[in-house]
């Protein structure tokens, strides 16, 4: 559930449609605007926790999926957390502080990721390299509060302040993952595209870490893998025995550290072994 979600959350941000019928990921980034392996490359990165980047990442298509994750954060999410916390913490002794206190701080939170957001549209990078963790700090301070000095008498019949304060706290734990993943695509992508951008060509390629690559046979395992053929399958298309398909398979997953078919799709994709026009995905 969690993968579907990441997953929606990505394809909203690039403006893609949900409802793309039959058509493979390049035609839907391609009738959107959008640059595949870019697209492609976050999906892997967030939905499958992968860290190797194409080299043909393009910025200003990671940089408009980053600037409509602001729009929902400060326009929609943000707000919207706002109102439920007025919601659920209106206490069953009017006399505490306490609300007025977590609203408070929820107020410096939304600050802090508005000059985040303001100095990242500018390109002002480097100037919120700590920012992330004070900001999710600040959500940890809210938390906190709510769960340790709420008044545990603050309950109405049925439950149901108790039951909005839950739905809050799930909503505010969403949001500091949200953004802090946020905040990874900037570290883990973004930056090192800019870097690679300003990097001679020759020098990009001499600084890219090695890696143990795949051997020709593996190659050929890991096409029949992406293309949906069952061991036995994959053994009669390449003359080999069932036993080789599953040695070549473990050594594919110790190699690119990739678990699931779903990821060694992606990683196939990217690295230009089969054709995603062929994959319906």
């Amino acid at each position: 559930m969690a993968h579907e979600e990441d997953a929606i959350r990505i394809i909203s941000r690039f403006g893609l449609g949900i409802g793309v019928g039959e058509m493979t990921i390049a035609q839907a980034c391609d009738a959107h605007n959008v640059h595949t392996p870019t697209f492609l490359a976050v999906v892997n990165y967030k939905v499958f926790h992968q860290r190797a980047l194409p080299a043909d990442i393009d910025i200003r298509t990671l940089q408009q999926y980053l600037r409509n994750a602001h729009t929902y954060f400060l326009d929609f999410r943000l707000p919207r957390l706002r109102r439920s916390l007025i919601e659920a913490i209106i206490p069953a002794d009017p006399s505490t502080k306490i609300p007025t206190l977590i609203l408070r701080c929820y107020d410096e939170f939304v600050e802090e990721i508005r000059t985040h957001i303001e100095h990242e549209n500018e390109g002002r990078y480097d100037e919120h390299e700590h920012d992330d963790q004070r900001i999710t700090d600040k959500l940890t301070e809210i938390k906190n509060l709510i769960i340790k000095y709420y008044p545990s008498d603050s309950v109405t019949q049925g439950g149901t302040i108790t039951n909005t304060l839950i739905s809050v706290m799930s909503d505010l734990w969403h949001t500091e993952q949200d953004f802090a993943d946020h905040c990874a695509i900037e570290d883990d992508i973004l930056r090192p595209a800019l870097a690679q951008a300003q990097t001679p060509r020759k020098s990009r390629h001499q600084a890219l870490p090695e890696t143990e690559e795949l051997s020709d046979r593996e190659r050929d395992v890991l096409i029949q893998v992406v293309k949906g053929l069952s061991n036995k399958e994959i053994a009669d298309v390449l003359c080999i025995s069932t036993h080789t398909v599953i040695s070549h398979r473990k050594n594919i997953t110790r190699k690119l550290d990739i678990h699931s078919t779903a990821g060694l799709t992606i990683y196939a994709i990217v690295n230009k072994l089969v054709d995603i026009n062929s994959l319906y995905l």
